[in-house]
């Protein structure tokens, strides 16, 4: 009797075991840098619906970039603060005020300055959408004199083509989203942005074209401010691991985003 009790504890023990909830905490150091102030505080940016949306019902911020920055925190040990931006140059501006301890942006060259960054979780396409009688019929006849491009102030198409372009003018709305209605209300030739919130903007407005295509592919990832070494290590293996694991694609299909790719993994040096 007693070997059998005893069997039955040890079955019971493994059991348990084998069904636990792997837990996954984060280095001393990393929880510091990520969370100085004890709770880690989160940019999230409406102006990319492929990362953030407003829940229609709630008002709650919803997406890949918040499911992420919540598994971050839950990791950390701290509770998470989301911040909200209506556009990415708001949430690269709010690093100068020290506003956040993380954020989910595009990788460029020029905001590499003041942030370091993890690989890319998400691939998505920049596209352009033009008025349905314009001559323009591909992205290689954007850049021609007389073209007006119109792009969200500060974000990944307006640090790009404020590089690449080098006949047609670049224009600057407030925010991505608001874009088309500035093509349409300035009669301009071009806008640019995500491809998804483009071609929703032009089934809601008619006389639209979207041209074929993408004109870049835009790498988003997770950013900390410069400085905070244990941070970016920690970031740089949560990434990988989000998207091995298929965080990330069961994050982009419960949101219903389309067209976004799951990044490769990172490149090991």
């Amino acid at each position: 009797m007693l070997r059998i009790t005893v069997t039955l504890l040890f079955a019971t023990i493994f059991a348990a075991c084998s069904t636990a909830p792997v837990t996954h905490n984060a280095p001393p150091a990393a929880v510091a840098a990520l969370a100085p102030n004890g709770k880690l505080r989160a940019a999230i940016n409406f102006g990319n619906p492929i990362l953030a949306t407003k829940n229609a019902a709630t008002g709650e911020a919803r997406g890949v970039s918040v499911d992420l920055a919540r598994e971050l925190a839950r990791r950390l040990g701290v509770p998470v603060e989301l911040l909200l931006f209506d556009a990415a140059g708001k949430v690269v501006e709010a690093l100068k005020s020290d506003a956040w301890d993380v954020a989910f942006v595009a990788i460029d060259p020029a905001r590499a300055i003041d942030m370091d960054y993890s690989a890319p979780y998400v691939v998505i396409e920049g596209a352009y959408v033009v008025p349905e009688g314009s001559p323009i019929r591909s992205n290689s006849d954007v850049d021609r004199d007389g073209v007006r491009v119109v792009v969200g102030a500060g974000s990944a198409y307006d640090l790009y083509l404020s590089r690449e372009l080098k006949k047609a003018q670049i224009v600057r709305a407030p925010t991505s989203p608001a874009v088309v209605d500035a093509l349409v209300a300035q009669k301009l030739e071009v806008a640019a942005g995500v491809k998804q919130q483009l071609e929703a903007d032009a089934k809601r407005l008619p006389g639209l074209r979207l041209l074929d295509g993408h004109f870049m592919v835009i790498n988003q990832a997770m950013a900390t401010p410069k400085g905070r070494s244990a941070g970016v290590t920690y970031l740089v293996e949560f990434v990988e691991e989000m998207k091995a694991s298929g965080f990330v694609a069961s994050a982009l299909q419960r949101h219903g985003i389309e067209g976004a790719a799951v990044a490769q993994p990172a490149t090991r040096q």
